[in-house]
């Protein structure tokens, strides 16, 4: 099992929230963020941060860092990426909500977050599950598949927000307009959320995420 670091807001919890960071961070980039969702105390939420394993990243020269899969080329209209590690990885993640609903979470309660890399591994995971999961948050990132590719068999109602800062210069702002477009174009309804920040996130943005985060996992 993939080692992740767990942050709960209650002695017994009901949700989960599996949160991916970007490319080179690990899974202590976003513990610090929790207080900034505001969250009603109300809520009990399993905080899982997963760390990718370490592998060499072409785009950055060979070297070894935490990674979701390898970046072979990239540009502001997409990336050439490992096929084969993103596969393991969406298999990982997919291990940790089948853990989860196994302890007795459901599958409704449990939502995907991921930034930049990471969130392009929550849209895979989301969008691939065999079960209806409680919904995909995906921050400065991108489909790291077009759709035609990934024939996605979540179902269409399936929560999807996506959070994009206007002046990203890592994941450029039409990388994240093209997922959502593709989104849409094939039926579903993702929230579409910009704000005046660069490829990071801002109190603004945490603050929308944990409104949505709210939302989908009120009682």
């Amino acid at each position: 099992m993939i080692d992740m670091l767990t942050v709960e807001t209650a002695p017994v919890c009901d949700a989960v929230v599996i949160w991916m960071h970007g490319l080179g961070a690990d899974g202590a980039d976003f513990p610090p963020t929790i207080p900034y969702l505001r969250l009603p105390e109300e809520l009990k939420i399993r905080f899982l941060f997963p760390n990718a394993p370490e592998r060499p990243v072409t785009i950055n020269g060979g070297w070894v860092m935490r990674s979701w899969y390898d970046i072979l080329s990239m540009d502001n209209n997409g990336r050439e990426i490992s096929r084969d590690e993103l596969r393991s990885s969406v298999d990982s993640i997919s291990a940790i909500i089948q853990a989860q609903t196994a302890a007795g979470i459901a599958p409704e309660r449990i939502l995907l977050v991921g930034f930049s890399q990471g969130g392009a591994v929550a849209y895979e995971t989301g969008l691939t599950y065999p079960q209806k999961i409680g919904g995909i948050a995906a921050m400065s990132t991108y489909l790291p598949r077009h759709l035609d590719e990934v024939a996605p068999s979540a179902v269409k109602d399936l929560p999807i927000i996506a959070l994009h800062g206007t002046m990203d210069d890592v994941v450029s702002l039409a990388m994240g307009e093209s997922a959502v477009e593709q989104l849409s174009k094939v039926g579903y309804k993702p929230q579409w959320k910009t704000f005046p920040m660069g490829h990071e996130v801002s109190i603004e943005s945490l603050n929308t995420l944990g409104r949505w985060m709210s939302e989908r996992l009120h009682h």
